[in-house]
């Protein structure tokens, strides 16, 4: 007897392109972060239907029309109050949201915190340009003090927002830093994302070669990188440098940059970086402003900063919703409009 093979092919990149203009300007940073999450989903093994993209308002928010996924472009600022209503009603699927500095730091400001306090399992994805590219170049929440744009032509007197230290003060459980320039680094930040089950916050530095070009050039050219950036792993001494001649002490809670060759000190003298440390994940967090005493700025933290296990939101409203009924059978709206209660004003 004949038989038929009913086995679903293994989903590709491919599979997850759609049949829409990608309409970014050319060279933008979207462009690589698009292809590094195109080739890791189909890595995860979730069913194509069963995987949605929600975004706000901005370049990067143009996201849902490139992935050939359930999606939907919403309201600006708002994506993660949407992806949070669907989380919370169909906790089976899995939602990614993305979004920019603009979006999610300005407008959205307000849901973000609460996103990450309540802990949905979903992954944030945070398009940071330090610019509000779509309009047309005005400073946005992150751009730096004294940013000369459209909208700031005698420069930005705002104080700039540090993305990491936000999210660590609104107690996110998943945080982490990529670039749009590292693309192995970036897959394996979206597989991390992924992995952790609660809000997985991972802020993407992304270039914006029209209003904002080379804000991050530092941190990406080979010439400087390896002097500028210190990419974390957990249980790993934080070291950097050109030739990994340099490490990261505590002295008490202050970070001090120490050099390898000097013979003073080692690798075994060096801060070792821990994942599950809240208190060392708000001091990398700081790794931002610059320059730090006499002994030159610190460098920018890539990678996981903090993860922490804990509940999440819609686990527990789903208990409560199933407890409610076998206690009382199902609910009646009228009743509940109608209310029981009365008062008379005199």
């Amino acid at each position: 007897m004949e038989t038929t093979n009913t086995t679903t092919p293994a989903m590709t990149s491919k599979d997850l392109v759609t049949d829409q203009e990608v309409r970014w300007c050319p060279g933008c940073g979207d462009y690589s972060i698009l292809k590094q999450v195109q080739t890791v989903v189909p890595e995860l093994g979730i069913p194509r239907e069963n995987i949605v993209f929600i975004s706000g308002i901005g370049c990067s928010s143009r996201f849902p029309y490139y992935m050939e996924t359930f999606g939907m472009h919403s309201i600006h600022g708002r994506a993660t109050a949407i992806a949070s209503g669907l989380k919370a009603t169909r906790p089976e699927l899995s939602v990614w949201i993305i979004s920019g500095d603009g979006d999610s730091l300005s407008i959205g400001g307000n849901h973000f915190i609460h996103l990450l306090r309540r802990n949905f399992n979903v992954n944030l994805l945070l398009f940071n340009n330090e610019i509000y590219g779509l309009t047309k170049g005005q400073y946005s929440p992150t751009s730096e003090e004294g940013k000369i744009t459209k909208s700031t032509p005698m420069g930005s007197v705002d104080h700039p927002f540090n993305p990491i230290a936000l999210a660590l003060g609104a107690e996110g459980s998943f945080i982490a830093r990529s670039m749009d320039r590292d693309p192995v680094h970036l897959k394996e930040m979206l597989r991390r994302s992924n992995a952790h089950i609660g809000t997985s916050l991972l802020e993407i530095y992304q270039n914006c070669n029209v209003f904002n070009d080379g804000t991050f050039e530092i941190f990406t050219e080979k010439s400087s990188k390896k002097e500028e950036t210190i990419f974390l792993e957990n249980n790993k001494p934080l070291v950097f440098g050109q030739n990994s001649d340099k490490g990261i002490m505590l002295d008490g809670f202050k970070p001090i940059i120490v050099s390898l060759e000097d013979g003073k000190h080692s690798v075994n003298d060096l801060w070792v970086h821990n994942e599950s440390d809240l208190t060392k994940a708000g001091i990398l967090s700081r790794f931002f402003e610059r320059p730090v005493d006499g002994t030159g700025h610190l460098p920018r933290p890539f990678g996981v900063f903090y993860e922490n296990n804990r509940a999440c939101y819609e686990t527990g409203l789903n208990a409560q919703i199933e407890f409610a009924k076998q206690k009382k059978g199902e609910g009646n709206l009228d009743a509940l409009l109608k209310g029981g209660e009365t008062w008379e004003i005199k």
